[in-house]
């Protein structure tokens, strides 16, 4: 009997498990102050497609995508579309922002030096690490490494079809 008991949990508790991780997740509300002094909201961020990108002035896969970041930023900007970079809380501010202006980046990039946003992520730890999030603040996607960017504009392509076709 005890042992019965013990499988119907032991199945109960693994639907429960498959169901949750099939959920997408939402993303936290969150205020991030930009590089620039703007405040940039995740709540007004809702209607959009985003990509959040956790990267380090040291980490060399960081920086070989920022190129295909800023093409994407360019591609897509028009169509309700950005990126936010944050750099990771070790890395220094003044090295985040010489890196910002020699790069031209064109996009949002915030400083999370006291681990706020990454907190509110899981505490991410690699970097790169990306989030793609839909129109609706649903993380569809968690990239660890570096970008490819023929997948990631495959993807933009058809989440920006379908927030178009909800609008």
């Amino acid at each position: 009997m005890l042992k019965k008991t013990f499988i119907i949990i032991l199945i109960g508790l693994t639907f429960s498990l498959i169901y949750m991780s099939a959920q997408k997740k939402i993303v936290p509300e969150i205020n991030m102050i930009t590089t620039s002094g703007e405040t940039l909201s995740t709540k007004d961020l809702l209607g959009n497609v985003y990509l959040i990108n956790f990267w380090a002035t040291d980490c060399p896969g960081c920086i070989e995508e920022m190129p295909g970041l800023i093409k994407t930023f360019n591609k897509y900007k028009k169509n309700d579309f950005t990126v936010i970079a944050v750099a990771m809380y070790y890395d220094p501010p003044n090295r985040v922002l010489s890196f910002t202006e020699k790069n031209g980046l064109p996009f949002p990039v915030v400083l999370d030096v006291n681990k706020n946003i990454i907190e509110n992520f899981k505490n991410i730890k690699l970097t790169p690490t990306t989030l793609v999030v839909n129109h609706r603040g649903e993380i569809v996607n968690t990239i660890i490494g570096v970008l490819n960017f023929k997948e990631i504009h495959h993807a933009l392509d058809k989440l920006l079809e379908d927030s178009k076709a909800q609008s």
